[in-house]
């Protein structure tokens, strides 16, 4: 008989050590296998083996995969426990597939002889030949600054082409699902290794077999993803590349709260694997502690191809409704471009922010409005179902025909959203081919199933929110349209400005990549606001000293680290006095920090609770991880946020 410490990844295990377990066969360390927990079976790897215990265990129940999972993947999971403190069981269920099946999987077979259709690469500029040496030569983490159009994917590409044929794996992370399929069929058409797709929104099965393939793999392979394509099992990873590292959405908004750039960090560090992190838009954060590690940011600002032609901005001041004779909503600059465009048989991409048709719904005549029941929050009007949507909880309803305190039929629908910018354009374009891309779309009608129509120019009128300019490559898209420059600035937060520079500048970088003449219009209710003339004017380094000076002078990142605690209660009272009792559990610590409130969050009520919050700063990281483990239970905290909201 054999006895082994297991980590389970059953939620309803919060404990931080690991159980033990008995089994009749020997075990290797990272077998993953499923384990009796209370009156459930959960999926749990091996940690190690120990000599029998004095107390009774349970025998496991069966073992899942043939091979085990690499030790690196054991090192990661041990690593994120201790980084971003949370149950031993959170922590596992990052690295283990959770479906894994009690069936044999057929897996498909592997490319063994190595041979694949691909296509030369168009010769590096001088700029890419610089970057390329400096990361093949020296060092292991770099950021690589590269202006939209400057030809960071070639980089990339040639970085990779080396680490492969080393018989190293490689890991290329992108912000959004939308882009995998764009980033996926590039690397396919010049890298001679086998590139797989992994993502949230594959089937389970899809899934399952992919993290199996991964896990079984003999040749190195490509691994296309968000952020949880890092916490595939590849036994030996050379490159890890970070594409947008500057987007938000590389932050996990669930236990453990990750930010993927700490865990690519982490992972490199592992694996020994060269760390390339990319963007036009660096994040000013990151960018200060490249600067104070000595990490090399390599600068690139000459458009790769097709320098010749120019892309022309124009700035719409939305208060000045002489703008605005066809459309309310748009301007007649815009229109007049898009219109210009239809005629040259080029793509035009309107960006608005906002989903569903309407964001307010009210009353004329009384106060009333559509107000979700569980979060306090306005209802947004979507026209194409004629129902009020709750974006936060998912809450739902009829529009009424009549306001249901008056009863009088005078219902107001304000604040334009991306289905009726979809609307109008195609009224006033009729012969346009106009399609939508939110997270409203069902799945055949997302972008990334839709790429390919797209880039060969099936749609003219592109309309979406911003994940239709998160690196975007479209030859045919000659007009950007902005319906609404300042909408991230109305939040209050120390990141607006920084998150208002980084979407304007990537949406104009949508028709600057060299393809074509382009024009960018503009519309603002603010042109001369800082974070609006320093996107336009392209003057990153000012906006960078700006916003250093600010965080600095208010002690925000990159000049402190940040811990967010959350109480959340049937009731307001209740929260309050829950957080004023983390408050007083947090002043009795022996450390240097800085305790904000209590304060409501932004969205005080969220699903039937409210929300009351403290954020707490300090110099040092680890008076923060002292503090979480502090916590009473039913404390939610959230160390290293994107943001205060």
């Amino acid at each position: 008989m054999y006895f082994y410490e297991v980590a389970v990844t059953t939620s309803s295990y919060r404990g931080d050590e690991p159980l033990t377990y008995s089994s009749i066969n020997k075990l290797a360390v990272g077998a993953v296998v499923l384990v009796p927990v209370r009156a459930k079976e959960s999926l749990a790897v091996v940690l190690q083996e120990v000599v029998m215990p004095s107390f009774k265990t349970k025998p496991v129940t069966k073992l899942l995969t043939e091979r085990a999972i690499p030790r690196t993947s054991l090192e990661l999971m041990n690593w994120l426990h201790e980084f971003y403190p949370s149950s031993l069981s959170t922590s596992a269920s990052q690295i283990i597939q959770s479906n894994l099946s009690l069936k044999k999987e057929n897996l498909p077979p592997e490319n063994q002889d190595g041979i694949f259709n691909t296509k030369p690469l168009q010769k590096l500029t001088t700029e890419q030949q610089s970057v390329c040496k400096t990361i093949n030569n020296s060092g292991s983490s770099y950021v690589l600054h590269g202006d939209t159009g400057t030809g960071k994917t070639r980089v990339y590409i040639e970085i990779a082409q080396r680490i492969l044929s080393n018989g190293k794996s490689v890991i290329f992370l992108t912000p959004e699902i939308g882009l995998t399929s764009q980033l996926a069929s590039s690397l396919r058409r010049y890298l001679s290794h086998e590139v797989f797709i992994l993502h949230s929104n594959l089937t389970p099965r899809e899934r399952r077999i992919l993290w199996l393939q991964c896990l079984y793999a003999v040749r190195p392979i490509v691994i296309v993803g968000p952020r949880s394509a890092l916490l595939a099992p590849l036994n030996s990873i050379g490159l890890i590349v970070v594409d947008e590292f500057h987007d938000n959405a590389y932050k996990q908004e669930q236990a453990p709260y990750y930010n993927s750039l700490r865990v690519a960090a982490a992972v490199a560090r592992i694996h020994g694997a060269k760390l390339i992190f990319g963007s036009a838009t660096p994040p000013v954060t990151e960018y200060y502690y490249a600067h104070q590690k000595g990490i090399p940011i390599l600068r690139m600002k000459k458009i790769a191809k097709g320098s010749e032609h120019n892309t022309k901005t124009r700035i719409v001041d939305a208060r000045n409704r002489d703008e605005y004779t066809k459309n309310n909503f748009l301007s007649d600059k815009m229109l007049a471009a898009i219109k210009q465009a239809l005629i040259k048989k080029e793509q035009s991409l309107v960006f608005l922010n906002r989903r569903g048709t309407a964001r307010i719904v009210m009353c004329q005549d009384c106060d009333w409005q559509a107000i979700c029941p569980q979060c306090d929050l306005p209802l947004t009007y979507h026209g194409d179902s004629h129902t009020v949507r709750c974006h936060t909880c998912g809450h739902k309803n009829k529009t009424p025909l009549s306001c249901p305190q008056c009863k009088k039929p005078d219902i107001l629908f304000k604040s334009i959203g991306t289905k009726a910018i979809e609307e109008q354009l195609k009224k006033l374009f009729p012969d346009a081919r106009v399609q939508r891309f939110d997270t409203d779309n069902t799945k055949s009608e997302t972008f990334a199933a839709n790429y390919a129509k797209v880039l060969a120019g099936s749609v003219d009128i592109l309309v979406g929110t911003q994940m239709l300019v998160k690196g975007l490559d479209l030859p045919k898209l000659s007009v950007v349209g902005v319906v609404a420059a300042d909408s991230s600035l109305y939040f209050p937060d120390y990141t607006a400005e920084e998150q208002t520079y980084q979407l304007l500048s990537q949406v104009i970088g949508r028709v600057s990549r060299g393809h074509r003449d382009g024009e960018v219009i503009v519309q603002t209710y603010n042109p001369d606001g800082p974070a609006q003339k320093a996107a336009l004017s392209k003057d990153w380094d000012d906006f960078y000293k700006t916003q250093i000076n600010e965080r600095r002078a208010f002690m925000y990142p990159p000049f402190c680290f940040v811990l967010k605690l959350t109480c959340s209660r049937k009731s307001r009272q209740s929260a309050i006095t829950s957080i004023n009792r983390v408050k007083d559990i947090i002043e009795r610590i022996p450390m240097k920090a800085t305790i904000i409130g209590p304060a409501p969050r932004f969205n005080e009520r969220l699903q039937g609770m409210y929300q009351w919050q403290l954020t707490i700063k300090s110099k040092q990281r680890n008076d923060l991880v002292k503090i979480i483990h502090e916590l009473p239970a039913n404390t939610q905290y959230d160390i290293d946020p994107s943001n205060l909201l």
